[in-house]
């Protein structure tokens, strides 16, 4: 499989899909077939207008891509957050006095913490934001946390015998995220991992990597896709380390860069996401790029739409042992409030990104 558009979430090219229904996407878990009935009601808080209005747009537009209207009248209600906490609250608590009995959203940390604390506990609040730590205020956390990146992208290279592993983070939550994800799946893969390397210790990447006398590791992973990533993996050009990336990779054009050549990173499952990236495009213009959030969004909606299908709008839905299958991959919560999540992982190959691990469910 060998996507080779500028970005691999912004058009996905060189795979042969055509349309929503063949992939499965219009029913999450298997949402076609289930038999019409009682509707429920759910409400989509997005960011409509404020700082992020333009993304909120995007995001609803993704959102009403499902087959079924939004609005006031039909299975999902579609809310606008604003981009303060007291105008997330105020547009939660309108759609649970309207009647909705599952909230997706909001996008922003605080915005969700603030609405989890503000509407009753039998109405479930699943959070677009991918910051763990709202799992601790009763919301379900449905991002695509640095955990899902490090589970597919060292787990794929532990399989491959690559157990000496170097990480290489940034300053901030991010960063530390990122690398406490990989400490935690580090044992259980079987993975030795190095000392991580921040920032401010890296200077000299390759000295900072040989410190201690014990040589180069046999892969490093730079989570971040910043101004600092094409210089790194510059520096262990020609090493034989293998370079790994995460998620965030996915909002550039890896093919692009000399420098990644050989590398991989965890992604969305292109044979999964395609389908909803044309639809998006043609809904959206040619122009238009259907990024993680757009995704995400999507998969929300209609997570919501099948469970108020079947009658289960409510914790016990969401933690059905079935999961869900969406265009971002296979996911499930579990009664922590946090989501598991299958993540494919690419290889970048000349001008070309191939599909190397492709995910089930």
């Amino acid at each position: 499989m060998a996507p080779t558009r500028r970005r691999i979430l912004g058009g996905l090219a060189g795979l042969a899909v055509s349309g929503l229904a063949g992939c499965g996407i219009s029913g999450p878990g298997g949402a076609q077939g289930v038999p019409p009935g009682t509707r429920g009601r759910a409400a989509l808080l997005l960011p409509l207008t404020g700082d992020a209005a333009r993304l909120g747009q995007a995001m609803r537009q993704a959102a009403s891509l499902g087959g079924t209207g939004v609005g006031l009248t039909a299975e999902l209600e579609i809310l606008d957050s604003g981009g303060t906490e007291d105008s997330a609250v105020r547009a939660a608590r309108a759609a649970v006095e309207a009647g909705a009995q599952m909230l997706i959203g909001p996008l922003f940390s605080a915005q969700a913490a603030a609405v989890a604390a503000a509407v009753p506990k039998d109405v479930p609040v699943v959070a677009l934001s991918n910051d763990e730590a709202l799992a601790d205020t009763g919301a379900f956390v449905f991002g695509v946390t640095p955990r899902h990146s490090a589970q597919a992208i060292l787990g794929y290279a532990a399989a491959r015998g690559l157990r000496d592993v170097a990480v290489v983070v940034p300053p901030g939550a991010f960063g530390t995220r990122s690398a406490e994800a990989a400490q935690a799946l580090a044992k259980p893969l079987g993975i030795t991992l190095r000392p991580t390397i921040t920032r401010a210790e890296a200077g000299d990447l390759r000295a900072a990597l040989e410190a201690g006398g014990a040589g180069l590791p046999k892969a490093v992973y730079l989570p971040a896709a910043d101004a600092t990533l094409l210089p790194f993996a510059q520096t262990l050009a020609g090493s034989g380390v293998q370079i790994l990336g995460s998620v965030q990779w996915s909002g550039f054009a890896p093919v692009d860069a000399p420098e990644l050549q050989g590398s991989w990173f965890a992604a969305p499952d292109p044979l999964r996401f395609e389908p909803f990236a044309q639809a998006f495009a043609r809904e959206a213009g040619a122009d238009a790029e259907a990024g993680i959030l757009a995704g995400l969004t999507f998969d929300g909606a209609e997570m919501a739409r099948l469970l108020g299908r079947i009658g289960a709008q409510n914790r016990e839905g969401l933690l059905r042992e079935a999961g869900f299958s969406g265009v971002l991959g296979p996911y499930r919560f579990v009664k922590e409030g946090l989501c598991q999540r299958g993540l494919a992982v690419l290889g970048v190959e000349g001008s070309q990104l191939t599909l190397l691990s492709a995910t089930v469910g």
